[in-house]
């Protein structure tokens, strides 16, 4: 059995990994490839490109690369003709999956959407793609094998696996340790996983930190970031604003544990402040025009 994965998003890399492991423990002899994160490659996924490096956001970073896009398009439908994998297995990343969708139907080839996008949020027409190219949705919330079974796909509620990662997570205890055994509250900010966010989000959570340093002259701030080129631009913009952070890299799950609250950029993060039952402030910023654009196709009131 070979299974072909398109996976995007720096989160939908630790779900593929996780998957890939469970599918290990019972059929040790079956193959994984396509295109994926880092975590998938140390999981065993033959890597045919790092798709996690192109999660980009708005038309004009698409427009950008666009070429790179399509080159990865044209290699997938090349080893579908040549190779034909048992099935296909999409991720997230809608934008460029359902292309990838598109082209495995053409060959013939199962296609899984493993936690489909929230068309049932914002933009819902496309769930007519999702009939289409789609043989089977694998929902990650209860309510929606319903909402896509009553628009004709066929779906199964599997849950959402980034609970089985949160409960799965091993900690270092010293460090949230070192960090919690102050008496000076700690708030932690959590920019967000995609490097276009992390530009967006940033100062505005450095202006909040003023703001809240003002009121609480002990508090201290840590910024989780996801990788190094992220702390980088964190680092570069903090001094800017009157407040002393510590940027941390890879250290997420021990940051949210210390912190007394949270500022974050809506994301999967969400789900772990959720899980955590941890005081929380959750922004998005977006353009005026960009939440114009959106606001046409938003169907959740809530973000």
């Amino acid at each position: 059995m070979k299974l072909f994965f398109s996976v995007g998003e720096p989160s939908g890399d630790l779900h593929g990994a996780n998957l890939i492991r469970a599918f290990q423990r019972q059929h040790p002899d079956w193959q994984f490839v396509g295109y994926g994160g880092p975590k998938m490659a140390e999981a065993g996924c033959e890597l045919h490109a790092d798709l996690t490096q192109l999660a980009v956001m708005w038309i004009a970073r698409v427009l950008v690369n666009l070429h790179k896009f399509i080159a990865l398009l044209i290699a997938a439908d090349g080893y579908f003709r040549d190779e034909r994998p048992d099935a296909v297995i999409l991720i997230d990343y809608p934008g460029f999956n359902w292309w990838i969708a598109r082209r495995a139907k053409a060959r013939g080839i199962p296609v899984f959407y493993y936690g489909a996008p929230q068309i049932w949020a914002w933009a819902s027409h496309r769930v007519k793609k999702m009939r289409k190219f789609v043989d089977h949705v694998l929902c990650k919330l209860p309510f929606e094998e319903r909402w896509f079974r009553d628009r004709g796909c066929n779906a199964t509620y599997v849950g959402h696996p980034y609970f089985d990662e949160l409960r799965n997570q091993r900690l270092d205890h010293d460090f949230v340790a070192r960090l919690a055994g102050s008496d000076s509250p700690l708030v932690t900010i959590l920019p967000g996983s995609r490097t276009q966010e992390v530009e967006s989000n940033t100062r505005s959570f450095l202006r909040a930190a003023e703001l809240i340093a003002r009121r609480v002259p002990n508090v201290r701030f840590a910024v989780a970031a996801f990788k190094t080129s992220q702390a980088a631009t964190v680092e570069q913009m903090a001094p800017q604003f009157n407040v002393p952070i510590e940027v941390h890299v890879g250290r997420t799950a021990e940051l949210i544990h210390a912190a007394d609250c949270c500022l974050a950029c809506s994301g999967s993060v969400s789900l772990e402040l959720l899980y955590h039952a941890k005081p929380s402030v959750i922004l998005y910023q977006v353009s005026r025009f960009g939440y114009f654009i959106q606001s046409c196709f938003r169907k959740s009131r809530y973000i």
